[in-house]
């Protein structure tokens, strides 16, 4: 019997969440895959994050702004 391929942990749009673990994205895992791969460029990851935040406010418009910036923005700043 062959092993099942697990989906990777990108979001699953207009729901936004992840492909492989269902919850809202991004999860534990995609944020640990994204700050590894801008681990030399934070400004381009807050960049990235910014525009996939947009989008998702205009598919998920009955989330408060406030929480989509905690989820999309706030855990990939700078810490210091």
């Amino acid at each position: 019997m062959r092993g099942r391929r697990s989906l990777p942990h990108l979001p699953s749009r207009p729901a936004w969440r992840c492909q492989s673990c269902g919850i809202a994205w991004p999860c534990s895992a995609a944020k640990l895959r994204l700050l590894a791969e801008y681990r030399r460029d934070r400004v381009a990851l807050l960049v990235y994050l910014a525009t996939l935040q947009a989008e998702a406010g205009e598919q998920l418009a009955g989330l408060d702004p406030a929480r989509l910036t905690d989820r999309f923005i706030s855990w990939a700043r700078a810490r210091g």
